[in-house]
Formats: C-alpha cells, sequence, structure tokens
C-alpha cells in the first residue's frame, strides 16, 4: 500500500497541522514498514524536516506556480493501483491538485480540514474562502472517500455543514519520547505559567494579559507569565503597550518563537500551561503540554473534556471571567496538587492521544479503505 501525502507547508511556523503529519508519517512507518508513504509539500527555507532516513518515507519539496499550485506534483505522485490519497488542510490549491488528480484516476482519498471549516476559521478571509469554497473546495471534500476529524467536536460541525461522506475521528499524535515530562519540586522561586502559540488574536493572549492584571498581586506574586510564539508585528506591538499599561512588564514576557530543544526547555520551566483561545479543532500545544506533566487551563472553544474527566485541568468557557477564576484556582494549587494533575494529563496522552495509539488507528483506517479490513469503530 502507498500514501501520498500532500500539505500546503511544513514550515516550522505553520503550526500544529505540519507538526501532526511529520510525527504520524514517522510512526506509522515504524508501525507498518509495509506501507510506502511520501509527503509532498512546498518548499519553505524552515522545514520541521528535509529529510527521512526510514526506507519506507520520502519527502518532496516542490516550487510554487503564481496561481500557489506545486509546479511538478502531478508527475510525480503516485497514480499506481493499492494507492491512497492524503490532503492535509483546506483553501490553498495542493489539496485541490490532489483531489483533482484522485477523481481523475478513481483513487480513493482522505481530507484532513484541520479545523480550517469550523466558523471562526471561515470568518477568516471570508471572500477568498467562500469564492474558494464554490468553485472547487466544495466537490473535494463532498467526493472525498472519508474525512478525518481530530475531534467529534470538528466531526458534528462537518455533519451541520452538510457532508455526508464517512468521517474518521482521530486526534492529532503525540510522540511521548520527544516530551519528557517535568518533575516538580518544592523550589521556593518564581513558578511560570506558560502559553505557546501562535500570537494571534483568537488564541484569546490578550485576554490572559487583561486577566492577569486584574488578580490580586497575593495571588500572582509567585508566579509569573512567559508568552511564546510568532504573530503578526502589528498585533505584538499592541500587546507590549497593553503589558505596559497594565503595569506588568515585570511579570509577563514575550519571548518570541521556540522551537526543538528550546521549545521543550519552555515546557520543562512551567508549571501550569494556559490556551485561552476561541476557536481550536484540537490543539497540539494542549496535548504536548500535557504530555510533559503539565496541568492545562483552555476553554470550551477547544475539544478538551479530557482535562475534566481526567482531573489534568481545567476546561472553562470562553472569556475573561471564566479566565480568571480559572487561573485563581491553579495559582492557589500546592506544587504537589500540581505534580498530580500532571501525572494524570501525562497518562491520559500516553493511553489516549499518543502517536502509538493513532498510528494503529490510521493504519486502520488506511487498511479499510484499501479493501483489507472491517470498517473501523471510530468511523462515523
Amino acid at each position: 500500500m502507498k500514501i501520498d501525502h500532500v500539505i500546503s507547508t511544513i514550515d516550522n511556523a505553520s503550526g500544529g497541522p505540519s507538526r501532526s503529519i511529520t510525527h504520524l508519517v514517522t510512526k506509522l512507518a515504524e508501525f507498518n514498514k509495509a506501507v510506502y508513504q511520501h509527503i509532498h509539500c512546498g518548499e519553505t527555507n524552515d522545514p520541521i524536516i528535509s529529510e527521512f532516513s526510514e526506507s519506507n518515507l520520502s519527502l518532496s519539496f516542490y516550487k510554487r506556480n503564481l496561481l500557489g499550485k506545486l509546479s511538478g506534483l502531478g508527475s510525480n505522485i503516485s497514480i499506481a493501483p493499492n494507492t491512497i490519497f492524503h490532503g492535509h488542510g483546506l483553501w490553498e490549491l495542493p489539496v485541490h491538485q490532489m483531489a483533482n488528480m484522485a477523481q481523475q484516476n478513481d483513487i480513493p482519498y482522505i481530507i484532513s480540514p484541520h479545523g480550517m471549516l469550523n466558523s471562526w476559521s471561515f470568518r477568516q478571509k471570508s471572500l477568498k474562502k467562500k469564492l474558494a469554497l464554490g468553485i472547487y473546495q466544495r466537490r473535494d471534500i463532498k467526493l472525498a472517500s472519508c474525512l478525518h476529524a481530530t475531534a467529534k467536536m470538528e466531526a458534528r460541525d462537518l455533519r451541520q455543514l452538510g457532508y455526508t461522506n464517512p468521517i474518521a475521528v482521530i486526534p492529532n499524535g503525540i510522540p511521548m519520547d520527544k516530551f519528557p515530562q517535568k518533575h516538580y519540586n518544592q523550589s521556593h522561586s518564581k513558578k511560570t505559567v506558560l502559553f505557546l502559540s501562535r500570537v494571534v488574536e483568537n488564541k484569546g493572549v490578550g485576554e490572559l494579559i487583561t486577566a492577569w492584571s486584574k488578580l490580586s498581586r497575593h495571588i500572582t506574586k509567585d508566579w509569573n507569565i512567559k508568552i511564546v510564539g510568532d504573530g503578526r508585528k502589528e498585533y505584538i506591538n499592541q500587546l507590549r503597550k497593553l503589558i505596559k499599561s497594565n503595569g506588568q512588564e515585570d511579570t509577563i514576557n514575550l519571548v518570541g518563537p521556540l522551537y526543538g530543544e528550546e521549545k521543550i526547555k519552555a515546557f520543562q520551566q512551567a508549571s501550569l500551561f494556559v490556551l485561552p483561545t476561541y476557536s481550536e479543532n484540537f490543539g497540539m500545544v494542549v496535548a504536548e503540554a500535557l504530555a510533559c506533566g503539565i496541568p492545562v487551563i483552555t476553554t470550551k472553544g477547544a475539544p478538551w473534556e479530557d482535562l475534566i474527566t481526567n482531573e489534568c485541568g481545567w476546561w472553562i468557557d470562553v472569556g475573561l471571567e471564566p479566565l480568571m477564576k480559572a487561573l485563581e484556582l491553579a495559582l492557589s494549587c500546592s506544587v504537589n496538587d500540581l505534580g498530580k494533575m500532571g501525572d494524570n494529563g501525562r497518562n491520559l496522552i500516553e493511553q489516549k492521544y499518543s502517536m502509538r495509539v493513532v498510528a494503529s488507528q490510521m493504519n486502520e483506517l488506511y487498511e479499510w479503505l484499501s479493501g483489507a479490513a472491517n470498517r473501523p469503530e471510530f468511523l462515523y
């Protein structure tokens, strides 16, 4: 069996889908050596990975033409029997190229929207997206052999939009060996609240800064905030002005994006992770923080009810008041309590979201599409 993955970019700064696909293909290559996988994506100066060492895994970068298509994709992608195409993301043209070739050659294909059809995402650059939906995107989605949602919340969104395709609910996976668990100690040094994501409006960074400024100094005196991520210069400057106007320059630090070992170090130095997002189809950084054994505060804009059921964090309504209340509770926790919640989070990721579990499910999905396996239980 051959799986051709198509994604617009695997640039370090491009967000969760780039990380999830590179983690997935690597683990799947190890899990099933009879499956050959090939990633096709656009050229970038800072790819997450530039080549693979596995014999059943390969990677091709392509120049883009003026429309954004991948030049030469058609001559390099496989149209042989027992091939499946898997497109990651929407709106840009590479996945449309893939879907068009699949339709012309009767090849089954999967589309993973990665939250790009939820209401908040759709409102961004909405005119461009409405045009794309009318011209090609709706048809590409409708004719897909299967849609992949990372959570039941995303699957419900797809059904409400009228898509009747089979939907596989498979979360993004975490490579546990790359996210070592933090060990809490009784040090009296200041503890860190970590925000690590793209610094954009819908991630709730402004609300985090405002909530922090409204908390009692008695509660925050042993804590600081580290905001890690990249964003528009204008928005970053707005946040700096907000921090200054609230007199929080000594407790809130904007540090820019971190990758690789520096990113892991940021997780290890944190005692609490906060993502007050408005909308998230999965939230890779939530899973990464939990894998490191860090309790998490995030909103019901992200599909993380597991934080409540597994006692590893706070799953709150979107808004300033719920965020302030959750921060008050979290910052009042003892080091032992934070450590216990961290252990619960690590166990949750190991059992439900580890790359081992996810690769097994994705392999089952591919085998079902190829006719070699029965319908999976996670298919709706």
